[in-house]
């Protein structure tokens, strides 16, 4: 049985309608109709969600470069390229997933989950194939504890706006 959620409410008794005007899943089983939004609540959602997915890429980039400064600061120049080739293996496929994402709330159908689907299994198929070339290319180069700082910086940048109240 599923917990309740906030007011009372569980969280299967509440479906949110998507861009076509139907409930998604409205056949829930507990003859409560979906939550239907107007064209502007449907426009407002959409806006928020195409400003945080660019703040977050943004973020993601931003803490991509502080990680690669502040490597290139203590420990020297190939410390900064492996931190910075580290944060790119996610930061450039997440940025091209993201951006993908983007262009699917401008689409008069709006996401599909499936596209969110093979868009997230391509993008961690790419980050580990950059991973790979990265320690092939960089062979002794490489500065593991960067490499991997930078890479952590990057999957995190996120925090950033949780921390300045950017993200909702």
């Amino acid at each position: 049985m599923p917990e309740a959620g906030l007011g009372g409410m569980r969280a299967n008794q509440v479906n949110v309608v998507g861009t076509s005007g139907q409930a998604a899943g409205a056949g829930n089983g507990h003859g409560k109709p979906g939550v239907v939004l107007s064209a502007g609540e449907r426009a407002a959602v959409a806006a928020r969600a195409r400003r945080d997915l660019l703040r977050t890429i943004f973020a993601q980039g931003l803490m991509a470069l502080v990680a690669a400064l502040v490597a290139w600061g203590v420990a020297g120049p190939a410390a900064g390229v492996s931190a910075l080739a580290g944060a790119g293996a996610y930061f450039i496929p997440n940025a091209c997933f993201g951006l993908r994402l983007l262009l699917d709330i401008y689409r008069p159908g709006g996401a599909n989950p499936f596209t969110f689907l093979f868009g997230e299994v391509l993008k961690l198929g790419l980050t580990v194939l950059l991973l790979w070339a990265i320690v092939r290319v960089g062979g002794d180069h490489i500065v593991w504890p960067a490499l991997l700082v930078g890479l952590l910086c990057a999957l995190k940048g996120y925090v950033l706006l949780l921390m300045f109240r950017k993200l909702s």
